[in-house]
């Protein structure tokens, strides 16, 4: 027997079918670096309605930070601030995605 807990591995299969991970990687596609919000932005127009508000992009805000950090943490993407490249598990204020440099 171990006395040592075992490590749980953080680094899952990314799911590509999801909306909001396909989002993120066609705005990083682009070779801009978008924000949180640009990415929430778009998916509130493709998946708007004509009744929904300017601020339906809002409740996306939540999903897309979880799957940049989630396409962070596996090394899909990296999260920046001020152009350099920050911790997935603790980073504050406007930060920005790109593709990882090689």
């Amino acid at each position: 027997m171990n006395d040592q807990p075992e490590e749980i591995e953080e680094t899952e299969e990314v799911k590509v079918d999801d909306p909001v991970v396909i989002a993120i990687l066609d705005a990083l596609g682009t070779g801009k670096a978008p924000t949180f919000q640009d990415v929430a932005r778009t998916i509130a127009k493709q998946r708007g309605k004509p009744k929904d508000g300017p601020n339906l992009w809002r409740r996306y805000m939540n999903a897309v930070k979880q799957q940049a950090v989630h396409l962070a943490k596996s090394g899909r993407i990296e999260i920046t601030r001020k152009g350099e490249a920050v911790d997935p598990r603790d980073f504050k204020g406007i930060v920005k995605m790109r593709l990882p440099l090689k």
